[in-house]
């Protein structure tokens, strides 16, 4: 009690003590970053602001709503609505300079072309057709429904902007009558010349050095293309929790034990029990799912699902026998045959023909139910008249994917497919041609192979490391982290037997880590600010092992580093000063000369164009033929550098084109360029913007 009495005293002097050690930990951690202020935006394009908040939920959605049921995780989410965010703010302000504005038609128009509207029964009149009133009729009575609403306009508003910007683009990318006639000329003035090329080849890399300098200022003189955001180089080694050589022992002494019998004592009776071992037990689900890390499966097998390696053996596993043990992928297996059923897996293929109303994507063509029963009517009469031609039947008039396959949907089991398609398939012999309704549409079906099937009471028990093993595993990794520190990573990876890692190079929103997915925490750690060049750290991960990694350099942003530059730039150096040192030796007035001093032969090409300037023997080489045409003929021209060699040419002769009245044919070719340039407007908006991307700060 006079303890308590004395702290009681002291408790101002005991919660001064404890503010002035919080404070210091916040002024420390405020200097450990920097000084850097906290945002609450995740970025900004062009000065405009994107609130985290906002964007949190949009991420939080997306991973939530992810297609097709594939795991998405949070960076991956945040990738997609970062470029959307962005694209939307750059839209958002050429829609406003342009003053792009659309009326409720528009967005109705929207809504229509939009498959999980547009085409949604919920939304659809007794005549098929989209209505508005159902579909906003659904909001009303959803939680939240008016926000959505909201939600789903805007999004429309956005989409019928966008079409008229699209639009406007397109608009603006014709062709006019020169440029057709530059086209039709580059295609058909030919010119023939004689060359002499003395190779890059002819001079070794080794006798070429480029200097970090020259690359650097080569990268200036192209920032835009060599422009890089902040980065970070790390070693690292992975140092894999794989079981031992014991660790796979014991799990075989298990296995093989379970074939006989065994005595367990139970403390019910008091008494020893004996239990049957695999090869005598009458309930094999049992005995499978108390022993086997894999649960047992009912359904029978088709030999191609076995696993390869042992198939044959598990296909013709009599009734009661046992194949094993053997290994299949990581797991030590003992198989017992419960029989064979004959038929117990099918192959079919089938032509499907949807009718507005059936939820089915990317219909070929619209039609009513009665004009898809006409049509399915007439292509079963086709196909049961020459089965041969069912392949290309559903590749030029299928709805489904599999049209692709010529409507073959690969083998399957009962049950597999909805009961009508089911019950043909499986009622039905080998090479039955036939039609069946389904909540699809109709489909033309050919059943094109039926096979046995066996089912297999199996048991496999996973080899994974040991608890032992796992802690000799975690002494190497931290003992490796620790000398890490002050040596020199590769001879430490080099002296342990681990497996060499090239160096891998991160930027602050990655996510990946070398050839180890969904890291991120290892990425967040390189861009902190207390992680200096040498900096080391060891990273447990889950099922995988250890990694221990060193930050080896710091890239900030402006231009690529000159070791990521190097792999691009260095080449192009070397060729330019292997063309300097060629033309510095090429002497003579003649082709003939010319050659003979240089080894090499005169060569000639023929008939060229500015279209199609490929040099025989020598690649593409545009510079070579445009000065082969501006060229006085019998003329030898100067040393001419190229993209495979250094080059002096003689033209022969240049055959211009006959004049035309029209070019319409050039000009369509073209205009058809052009129109495919206009997909880039994106790329070229935001090379042009300012973006700002605070998302390292949050993830």
């Amino acid at each position: 009690m006079a303890v308590l009495s004395k702290i009681r005293k002291r408790s101002g002097l005991l919660l001064l003590a404890i503010g002035f050690a919080l404070l210091a930990f916040v002024i420390q951690d405020i200097f450990n970053s920097g000084m850097k202020s906290i945002s609450t935006d995740v970025g900004s394009v062009n000065g405009k602001d994107i609130s985290f908040d906002e964007f949190r939920i949009k991420v939080a959605n997306t991973e939530k709503n992810a297609q097709n049921g594939q795991q998405m995780t949070s960076m991956q989410a945040s990738n997609q609505v970062w470029n959307q965010e962005v694209q939307v703010a750059l839209l958002n302000a050429e829609f406003e300079k342009l003053g792009i504005r659309v009326g409720e038609k528009h967005i109705i128009e929207a809504f229509k072309s939009d498959p999980n509207i547009g085409q949604n029964q919920m939304f659809l009149n007794a005549a098929g057709k989209f209505d508005l009133n159902k579909f906003k009729d659904y909001f009303k009575e959803v939680p939240n429904g008016m926000q959505m609403l909201k939600e789903q306009e805007k999004n429309a508003e956005l989409r019928a902007k966008y079409e008229i910007y699209n639009s406007l683009i397109k608009g603006g990318m014709y062709a006019t009558q020169t440029e057709g006639k530059f086209k039709y000329e580059a295609e058909s003035n030919k010119v023939s010349f004689d060359y002499v090329m003395v190779p890059f080849s002819s001079i070794k890399d080794s006798d070429v050095k480029v200097t970090d300098e020259e690359i650097t200022a080569y990268m200036k003189t192209k920032e835009k293309k060599f422009k890089s955001e902040e980065s970070r180089e790390l070693d690292y080694v992975l140092i894999s929790e794989k079981p031992s050589a014991a660790d796979e022992a014991e799990i075989k002494k298990n296995v093989d034990a379970l074939l006989l019998p065994s005595v367990r004592y139970n403390k019910e009776t008091g008494k020893n029990d004996t239990i049957q071992g695999f090869r005598t037990v009458a309930d094999n689900a049992d005995f499978v799912n108390a022993n086997s890390d894999i649960p047992f499966d009912s359904t029978y097998i088709s030999k191609q699902d076995l696993p390869a390696e042992h198939a044959e053996q598990l296909f013709n596993l009599p009734a009661g026998e046992i194949y094993g043990p053997y290994m299949k992928g990581n797991y030590y297996c003992l198989s017992k045959g419960l029989g064979r059923k004959a038929g117990a897996k099918a192959k079919a293929s089938h032509i499907l023909i949807s009718w507005e109303g059936t939820q089915v994507p990317n219909k070929k063509e619209k039609r009513t139910k009665e004009q898809a029963k006409a049509k399915a009517d007439g292509l079963l009469a086709q196909a049961q008249a020459n089965p041969g031609m069912f392949m290309m039947l559903a590749m030029s008039n299928s709805d489904d994917s599999s049209a692709q396959q010529g409507g073959d949907l690969g083998l399957f089991g009962p049950g597999q497919m909805v009961k009508p398609f089911n019950d043909f398939v499986f009622g039905n012999p080998i090479g039955k041609i036939g039609l069946v309704e389904t909540q699809f549409g109709y489909h033309i079906i050919q059943v094109t192979d039926k096979q046995d099937a066996v089912r297999l009471a199996t048991i496999a028990q996973k080899i994974e490391p040991s608890e032992a093993t796992n802690d000799k595993i975690y002494t190497q990794a931290t003992k490796f982290e620790m000398d890490a520190a002050d040596k020199d990573f590769a001879k430490l990876v080099k002296d342990n037997k681990l497996t060499s890692i090239p160096a891998v190079r991160v930027k602050a929103i990655d996510e990946s880590f070398g050839s180890i997915s969904n890291q991120r925490q290892i990425v967040k750690w390189a861009f902190e600010g207390d992680t200096k060049i040498g900096s080391v750290k060891r990273f447990e991960i889950v099922n995988v092992g250890h990694v221990i990694a060193k930050l080896k350099s710091i890239a900030p942003k402006g231009l690529m580093s000159v070791e990521e530059a190097r792999p691009q730039v260095e080449p192009i150096l070397k060729n330019k000063k292997k063309a300097a040192n060629i033309i510095a030796k090429i002497k003579g007035g003649s082709l003939a000369s010319i050659a003979a001093s240089n080894k090499v032969t005169v060569m000639n090409a023929i008939d060229l164009t500015i279209e199609n300037p490929s040099v025989p023997n020598a690649g593409y080489e545009p510079k070579i033929v445009g000065l082969a045409f501006s060229s006085k003929v019998g003329q030898v021209s100067k040393p001419i550098e190229g993209n495979s060699g250094v080059y002096v040419i003689a033209t022969k002769v240049v055959t211009k084109a006959p004049v035309i009245k029209k070019y319409d044919d050039f000009i369509a070719k073209v205009k058809q360029q052009a129109v495919g340039n206009s997909g880039r407007f994106m790329q070229a908006l935001k090379e042009d913007a300012d973006i700002v991307d605070n998302r390292a700060d949050f993830y």
